[in-house]
């Protein structure tokens, strides 16, 4: 999340939190799902695999999110263009 507020890229730093968040999605709380999602967003950082994971574990917990961390998620899959239709019917 700070890396990504000031702006300032390390795409190294991000594939390595991409792959450690991968293993620990199902412990993250729904604001930590969105702020992930927001954080590799805003710096453009592509990572697949990790938004996938983000997807499934938000639709699980769905009913657990904030309206902010709802339209943090929603605004982070779309302005990636990141297919992600069950979720975004979750969130509807």
């Amino acid at each position: 999340w700070a890396f990504a507020t000031l702006g300032t890229p390390a795409p190294q730093l991000f594939e390595a939190i991409a792959r450690e968040s991968e293993q620990r999605i199902s412990s993250f709380k729904p604001q930590e799902l969105a702020n992930t999602a927001w954080a590799f967003t805003t710096i453009g950082m592509r990572a697949p695999q990790l938004f996938d994971a983000i997807a499934r574990e938000s639709e699980q917990r769905i009913d657990s999110f904030m309206p902010q961390g709802l339209a943090n998620t929603a605004w982070a899959f779309a302005t990636l263009g990141v297919p992600a239709s069950q979720l975004f019917d979750a969130i509807a």
